[in-house]
């Protein structure tokens, strides 16, 4: 089972949501859209479901046209970050309710539930109506419902944002064994680039209503192709600056580096350096050795991890270090850049080195 999309377009009066977009998702892989708010991944969602109608382009579904479609003719399944479950019915009926209305023998149906509740942790709670599930039950009961109609294909748009993260880290270990094997095309779309990693797969990274790379998440991850999508691929925020290279060295400012390998063979001239903030550490440890002098402006500890915003000049910066760092806000101290970590960009964006 594939999903193919040739130059689909969406837009909602002269306002462009969707750019024209080709993209190739297949099943036996975890897909992934990547990107903020108002990137487009609901909006590319919606047309790859049939909710939404392409302004232009294609959606095809194992080579054949299904642009004109509804979801129902598609075989489709969309699970939102809200509970989408029918109040008055168990938890039975909702996961059998697509089942019942495709007029599906009862003895399949009971069959089929079974199986998605089994899967899912839900057999005890059949019998239960929504109002006396948790977060985490009710959203399981929805992923059983798509289960149940063996889709073709699966949409999960940002099903876990709304659980706390006890449930999210769970439900996320999960969903790739859940698929495995079913022969469904899935797409998970979020705006957490760490969850990207932890699902694997591959994703396509979101920016403005158009894709700046797709591939294996964790190959984009480590070799982001442009400026664009090293920035949505990167949380806390990529640190970026505008340098000069004179020779074999980087200059940022009062501070410089030297260069190696394809770095230090470059014109020389203006780039802009992106390196992120785990490789910046308040202290001198192995590789990080370059020194910048900053001012602390924001500090936040998240138990395992502490960062430090500060400014470098004109520049505002992020440090993320694992452990428990002192900050002072308003202090200046120094911190440290591994340079072998930097990647280097044109003017127009695209990586050089």
């Amino acid at each position: 089972m594939t999903i193919e999309l040739e130059a689909v377009t969406k837009r909602v009066g002269t306002v462009v949501h969707v750019k024209p977009t080709s993209l190739a998702f297949e099943a036996g892989r975890f897909n992934v859209l990547l990107g903020g708010t108002g990137a487009g991944k609901t909006s590319l969602i919606r047309l790859m479901s049939g909710l939404d109608r392409c302004a232009s382009g294609r959606v095809l579904m194992d080579g054949r046209d299904v642009t004109d479609l509804s979801p129902r003719k598609r075989n489709v399944s969309l699970v939102h970050q809200f509970f989408v479950n029918y109040p008055h019915m168990t938890v039975f009926e909702n996961i059998a309710s697509p089942l019942e209305i495709a007029g599906m023998p009862r003895s399949e149906i009971e069959g089929r539930v079974e199986e998605a509740a089994e899967l899912l942790r839900l057999t005890p709670l059949l019998n239960r109506r929504p109002q006396e599930l948790s977060g985490g039950q009710q959203q399981r009961t929805a992923l059983a419902r798509a289960i149940a109609k063996e889709s073709r294909a699966v949409f999960l748009d940002e099903p876990l944002a709304n659980l706390d993260y006890k449930l999210r880290e769970e439900l996320r270990d999960q969903l790739p064994e859940i698929f495995a094997g079913r022969g469904t095309v899935v797409v998970y779309a979020t705006s957490e680039p760490e969850e990207a990693l932890l699902l694997g797969g591959e994703t396509a990274l979101m920016h403005d209503g158009g894709v700046a790379q797709f591939g294996p998440t964790a190959e984009i991850y480590r070799a982001p192709r442009n400026l664009t999508a090293a920035k949505v691929f990167s949380n806390p925020p990529i640190n970026v600056a505008e340098i000069e290279k004179r020779g074999a060295t980087a200059c940022l400012g009062q501070i410089s580096w030297p260069l190696d390998g394809e770095a230090a063979n470059l014109a020389d001239g203006g780039y802009t350096v992106a390196v992120r903030p785990n490789h910046i550490l308040p202290e001198r440890s192995g590789a990080a050795t370059v020194p910048l002098t900053g001012t602390v402006r924001v500090t936040e500890l998240t138990g395992s991890e502490s960062s430090a915003h500060f400014s470098l000049g004109e520049v505002n910066w992020v440090s993320l270090a694992r452990g428990i760092h002192s900050y002072e806000v308003g202090e200046t101290r120094e911190f440290f850049m591994d340079p072998s970590r930097c990647r280097y960009f044109a003017g127009d964006g695209s990586l050089v080195a």
